[in-house]
């Protein structure tokens, strides 16, 4: 029991605290530090980090030049690029595309998490940066926000908690330039939330499945891609996970409902009940008002023959 109590402490001393030390005096003067100024590349840049909230993050406890591998523990004092791993210099022609001011740090993202970042390399998005050299694809903080402050998931603050995906996938899948430009299918999320599950998301559902749960996260593929979860075989198992013995009829079943002429026998119906419905309601307030008209005419002739 001491043997381990002893390499814990070791552990702590070695490798947590120099890091908590290193994040400490960083914070000396960036958490101090206000607005925004230009940096070694000549990028402007938001100097000011809340040291609370960073502490509070997911990366809360990381040395800060674990991801700014371009910085030494003195002062921005730079590092050679010799120094840089392998596996983040390779990923810089897509990580400068999205990370200008430093596409390093952006990269460094892979040290902690390969599997992720080589899922999301392959995945349709990644192609779009490391392939087609796109600036409009998502990497890791268009999704999971700032990276000084990412929370975990299950936090309603962070982009990516059941609550905020759809608002998060949105912001691409919404932009009519990005949608033009891909020929994506447009008023996606509006077709989402006139679904069932829709419905029950709009409820307040925790369960209900939403964009990641059917597409998955990082290694995203176009949904006719033969490997995509939501294309033919596989859709069968992906509806599965939530409803048991679900057949090819079952998952034949759009999750994004039609809106508009797209489908025009319940567009046009639709409009029809809409029609009726304000109909009947026009014609009651009709009768009632007309009936109210004959009762007052009424009780007027009579008092008028009275007066007589």
């Amino acid at each position: 029991m001491r043997y381990r109590v002893f390499i814990a402490v070791s552990f702590l001393l070695v490798f947590l605290f120099p890091a908590l030390a290193m994040a400490e005096s960083c914070l000396i003067c960036h958490s101090a530090m206000k607005g925004r100024m230009e940096g070694r590349k000549g990028f402007v840049v938001d100097v000011n980090i809340d040291s609370e909230k960073f502490s509070e993050s997911k990366h809360g406890g990381l040395d800060c030049t674990g991801c700014h591998l371009t910085y030494k523990a003195q002062p921005h004092e730079p590092a050679k690029e010799a120094e840089v791993p392998a596996e983040v210099a390779e990923l810089m022609p897509g990580t400068s595309l999205k990370g200008k001011t430093d596409p390093v740090a952006l990269g460094a993202c892979v040290g902690c998490h390969p599997d992720i970042y080589a899922g999301l390399k392959e995945s349709v998005h990644g192609r779009n940066i490391f392939r087609k050299k796109q600036t409009d694809g998502p990497l890791c903080l268009d999704c999971h926000g700032n990276p000084h402050y990412i929370a975990s998931a299950s936090d309603k603050s962070s982009p990516v908690n059941h609550a905020n995906v759809l608002r998060t996938c949105g912001r691409c899948h919404e932009e009519k330039e990005v949608v033009e430009k891909y020929g994506l299918s447009s008023h996606v999320i509006e077709k989402y939330k006139e679904s069932f599950h829709g419905k029950k998301y709009i409820l307040g559902h925790k369960k209900v499945p939403i964009c990641n749960d059917c597409h998955g996260s990082h290694a995203v593929l176009e949904w006719d891609a033969p490997d995509s979860p939501v294309y033919g075989a596989s859709k069968v198992k992906t509806c599965g996970r939530c409803h048991e013995g679900a057949t090819e009829k079952f998952a034949a079943a759009p999750a994004h409902k039609y809106i508009g002429k797209e489908n025009p026998i319940p567009y046009y119906g639709e409009k029809v009940l809409i029609l009726l419905v304000f109909g009947v309601f026009g014609f009651t307030l009709s009768h009632v008002l007309l009936e109210a008209y004959s009762e007052m005419r009424d009780k007027l002739v009579r008092k008028e023959g009275r007066d007589e």
